[in-house]
């Protein structure tokens, strides 16, 4: 099925940062919008905020003067719900309450044509319940917007059950005409976005929890080695914790207390606090302007290291050793299982399970552990942790090596996965099971989470390049760790690697 055409009018409900954010989106694809919100002058404030921005456009030489008269001519604020009657697509974005939007959808069904598209943003409810009672349920659709909407480029297209595949299909289309990136998702908790970004703020919850590092440490790694843009706790603070443990607790309950999802007590604290981040001055980092931003955790060294022997191959780690000798190492290569010895030192990417555990089964000494990178070539820092037995020098030797490649080390606690290892294995388990469940598809899933996220890969892309048995082999690893069902490898993964296939296979 086709885009709307551009003559067709749309209508949007909710005057808010996302409501005027989706009617500059249409407005801009060239179609006539309509902004209603029921505080009176709220829809030609909206408007008014749009042309401000598009302002700042034009005198950055990135839209035509022009061009924002003509987009600005297409808004119309409209005071009354009955100004609406002859859009092709209402597009609401009001408070987030199941019945106050059922309730709207109500009143435009019997104010609208039986052609218009009735489409809730939604982050959360269920577009099947919200089109439930309704005469015309194969109508609804959710189209759900990232905030700001103009800037960010994921659309979630979300069927309900009744919803008409066509309709579907077409608001994709309509959605692509507008610039955006668009993915199909059915109406599940979440959709694709919400449930998959989970373990991002999860595991690194737990780290902070258990004692593992500090906030800036495990943002700092989630930067230097993960290639992510934020750590998690950065990024819950500019979400707002409000925000971010309420859609938390949404997700755990309606997967009937799954413990992949379940909160964190120490995110509940800053919210029974009042300290929800950046808006109210204080979360996991202070605002207040004469704050000192706390630093990551460094080791350093002063050993020189000239030479170590690589046994194996370092599987996905492997750019680093030649990072090592570009750094003037002299590497002397040998059979093994991957491993890197320097000094009294054994170094090894980690597979989930504890340094000592894996020191105690595999028979090794002075074990260090690193974590996972998405780029082994750039990475600027690396987690790293240690055996029980590891000996104060032979732990200086390793943040010696790494630091001759310009690697800086921060170390955490014995974890196992480390920080970016087991959160981008949880990361590919959630998105393994989304599609093992038919809320979307493998390449629609890794869209969604570049587009409307911005993480630097997609979960299940970046878990054919680790691999799938090693992803599997860390789950397993967890699981037996923490002895908890939150870190069950999905029945996907387990397939996928009895069949020797990746996602995008």
């Amino acid at each position: 099925m086709s885009a709307l055409s551009k003559d067709a009018k749309v209508a949007v409900i909710g005057a808010g940062a996302m409501g005027a954010g989706i009617a500059q989106v249409a407005a801009q694809a060239g179609h006539p919008v309509k902004l209603y919100d029921n505080r009176p002058g709220a829809a030609a404030q909206a408007i008014d905020g749009i042309d401000r921005q598009l302002g700042r456009l034009v005198e950055k030489g990135k839209l035509g003067a022009e061009d924002r008269s003509a987009i600005v001519a297409r808004l119309q604020p409209v005071e009354a719900i009955e100004a609406l009657a002859d859009s092709k697509l209402v597009i609401e974005a009001i408070v987030e309450n199941l019945e106050v939007k059922r309730g709207l959808f109500q009143q435009l069904e019997a104010l609208c044509g039986e052609d218009c598209v009735l489409a809730s943003n939604t982050s959360s409810l269920s577009i099947t319940s919200l089109a439930a009672g309704l005469k015309r349920p194969q109508q609804v659709v959710g189209m759900h917007f990232f905030n700001p909407a103009p800037l960010m480029a994921l659309v979630e297209v979300v069927s309900g059950l009744a919803t008409d595949p066509a309709l579907s299909d077409s608001l994709y289309a309509t959605s692509l005409a507008w610039g955006k990136k668009p993915v199909h998702t059915k109406s599940t908790p979440g959709f694709i976005v919400n449930r998959v970004a989970r373990p991002f703020y999860a595991e690194s919850l737990r780290l902070l929890q258990e004692g593992a590092a500090d906030c800036a440490t495990l943002d700092a790694l989630m930067r230097d080695a993960g290639g992510f843009r934020m750590g998690a706790f950065e990024l819950t603070d500019l979400i707002g914790h409000d925000v971010n443990y309420a859609v938390t607790c949404s997700v755990f309950a309606a997967y009937y207390g799954d413990f992949r999802f379940q909160p964190s007590l120490i995110q509940k604290e800053l919210v029974d606090a009042g300290r929800l981040g950046r808006k109210s001055g204080r979360g996991f980092y202070d605002y207040a302007e004469d704050a000192e931003r706390p630093q990551p955790a460094n080791l350093s060294s002063t050993t020189n290291i000239s030479t170590c022997v690589l046994e194996g191959d370092l599987g996905v780690a492997q750019p680093l050793v030649q990072r090592f000798k570009d750094a003037g190492i002299e590497i002397t290569q040998r059979a093994g299982t991957g491993l890197l010895r320097v000094g009294d030192a054994v170094i090894a990417l980690s597979d989930g399970r504890l340094a000592s555990q894996r020191a105690k089964e595999d028979g090794l000494r002075n074990l260090v552990l690193i974590d996972l990178a998405l780029d082994y070539t750039k990475a600027s820092r690396l987690g790293i942790s240690c055996s029980a037995d590891t000996t104060p020098d032979a732990l200086d030797q390793a943040v010696a090596l790494l630091a001759k490649a310009g690697i800086a080390a921060s170390r955490l606690s014995d974890s196992p996965g480390l920080a970016v290892l087991r959160t981008v294995a949880m990361l590919a388990n959630e998105g393994a099971d989304a599609v093992l469940q038919g809320v979307g598809s493998a390449s629609d899933i890794d869209l969604a989470m570049r587009a409307g996220v911005n993480y630097p890969q997609g979960p299940l892309a970046w878990a054919g390049q680790i691999g799938i048995g090693n992803v599997l082999r860390v789950l397993d690893n967890l699981q037996a760790a923490y002895g908890e069902d939150r870190y069950r490898p999905s029945l996907l993964l387990r397939r996928l690697h009895a069949e020797g296939r990746a996602f995008h296979d």
